[in-house]
């Protein structure tokens, strides 16, 4: 949330681009999210430490592991698809800002809400009704790695698809409620007590 208001009617510098207000649904939406987002960032310690092991047993123990690799590969993934929704939340994802700066924040918000509703949130929703039986036809016929000693149970790795993008359309649902407010004053815009947005970093 920003510390600074800025006027919907002004143009919004790139210090202050997140300057939707939020409302309770936005607020605890992108709270949780931004709790996952910040977790999921321990898996990248994980994928440090599996490629580690796996270079270490290759080039001093001789002893290469596909199952290593294909690991690193799976929680490498994890990791980035459990982040795409803090990404969206923090408005840290790219934009072209080269023309999103100049306009005002009224504009950007008509432009966010009619992105969102007509193409970003559509497609996302595609695609997780598309992953769903994906992930679980590999739970059925208990998919495994085609390599002989790669690694078994792959449904696992397929759930976090659906998974992943099922935040990022919860990110994007509670972005659109954001310019909602802003722009409708519905649903009606929530400041967080100051000792809850100062509690800890799991603050959206």
């Amino acid at each position: 949330m920003s510390a600074h208001p800025v006027s919907p009617n002004e143009a919004v510098p790139a210090a202050q681009a997140d300057a939707l207000p939020h409302n309770k649904l936005s607020w605890w939406l992108d709270k949780a999210l931004v709790a996952i987002g910040e977790a999921s960032a321990w898996i990248w310690l994980l994928v440090l430490a599996v490629v580690l092991t796996n270079v270490f047993s290759r080039f001093v123990l001789s002893r290469g592991s596909i199952a290593l690799e294909e690991l690193s590969w799976h929680l490498f993934g994890a990791a980035l698809m459990l982040a795409l929704a803090y990404a969206v939340v923090r408005d840290d994802h790219v934009r072209v800002d080269v023309l999103r700066e100049k306009f005002t924040l009224r504009s950007q918000a008509i432009i966010e809400l009619l992105a969102i509703l007509i193409l970003a949130l559509p497609i996302v929703v595609l695609m997780v009704d598309a992953l769903v039986p994906f992930a679980y036809q590999a739970f059925i016929y208990d998919e495994r790695s085609q390599a002989p000693s790669g690694l078994p149970h792959r449904f696992i790795f397929k759930s976090v698809l659906p998974i992943g993008l099922t935040l990022v359309a919860l990110a994007l649902l509670s972005r659109a409620t954001r310019c909602s407010t802003l722009l409708f004053n519905f649903p009606r815009a929530f400041v967080a007590p100051t000792h809850v947005r100062d509690r800890g970093h799991s603050q959206p």
